[in-house]
């Protein structure tokens, strides 16, 4: 499948060699805002061509899929751009600003007949369904607490602080945590409290963020862009308590009894960068003609924007394009 690459950032760095490491995936076409970043961009990471402007790109019917990797700032308009053009999309995270603009990305992509699906790894991964299994099997018995924090020292990007491009602590890392929230003790929310702390420029720099679910269950997050934090992940039960190492990328999943004796300890399987998960995924359910992931469907990526959105308006943060 030739692969269209939106964006030639960081992220896009950091992904493609693992689609040259996977089967069946051509890094066919990269596209900037001017064609010299492109061609550096093709040069540099493998790509056969070069765009000076994303439109180009999405105009070569050689494309199969594009991937995005623009600023979260510009998901929307690029989405849209992709479905207009009949290109699957993968869209890095944050999928959109707001759920505004993530419910008329499904609708314009239910009537365009377009697969499109959101880029975040860790829904993807087999440490999503070795947690499930140990929460399932009653080893901690009944769960009642999670908690779970992502934090890096990143205030000195300039995207990560800027309103202009929808920066803050939120969008950036807090939707990690709102998604290992969210994937493992569901959708079913009472009520949401939060703390919050801006940066000289407006937007979030740190949060915590307390999930009351229906069940009586809880889910603490705390997420940040001025520090490193440990990454953990932690279910809480009655006959003892998980750990997550790194909800972000996670490496492995120790349980503990009431004692703190490690029960059971599992490393994830080997992978390549952790990337390919998203990538295999989405490429097979576009070759069985779907339209949405099963891992991460438009629905989900629509919620989690939603909180998004109820954190915001109790911070009252208003990004510059929403006004």
């Amino acid at each position: 499948m030739k692969v269209g690459v939106l964006g030639t950032g960081k992220i896009v760095k950091a992904v493609t060699p693992t689609m040259e490491y996977l089967e069946g995936v051509e890094c066919y076409a990269i596209a900037s805002r001017t064609l010299e970043r492109a061609k550096q961009a093709a040069e540099e990471y493998g790509f056969e061509k070069a765009y000076g402007s994303y439109e180009e790109l999405v105009s070569d019917p050689e494309v199969e899929l594009v991937y995005i990797g623009t600023p979260h700032s510009r998901h929307y308009e690029d989405m849209k751009l992709c479905i207009a053009h009949k290109k699957p999309v993968l869209c890095e995270k944050a999928f959109t600003l707001n759920s505004r603009q993530a419910r008329e990305i499904k609708e314009l992509a239910a009537k365009a007949g377009v697969f499109v699906a959101e880029a975040i790894w860790p829904r993807y991964m087999p440490s999503r369904q070795i947690i499930r299994q140990i929460l399932d099997s009653g080893m901690i018995g009944t769960v009642s607490t999670l908690t779970a924090n992502l934090s890096y020292d990143i205030d000195h990007i300039d995207r990560i602080t800027n309103p202009e491009l929808a920066g803050g602590a939120l969008l950036d890392v807090g939707v990690y945590g709102l998604n290992f929230a969210i994937m493992h003790f569901g959708k079913e929310i009472e009520r949401i409290e939060s703390s919050v702390q801006f940066t000289d420029t407006g937007v979030d720099r740190m949060e915590t963020i307390t999930i009351f679910y229906k069940d009586g269950r809880m889910a603490v997050l705390t997420h940040g862009i001025t520090a490193r934090s440990d990454r953990k992940g932690i279910f809480y039960g009655d006959k003892g308590y998980i750990v997550v190492e790194n909800i972000n990328n996670p490496q492995s999943v120790s349980v503990f009894d009431t004692e703190d004796r490690l029960i059971e300890h599992i490393d994830v399987p080997k992978q390549f960068s952790g990337y390919e998960y998203q990538f295999q995924e989405c490429i097979e359910r576009i070759e069985h003609k779907e339209l949405e992931s099963c891992s991460m469907p438009l629905d989900d990526s629509i919620f989690v924007m939603e909180v998004a959105d109820a954190l915001r308006k109790q911070w009252r943060l208003v990004y510059p394009q929403e006004k």
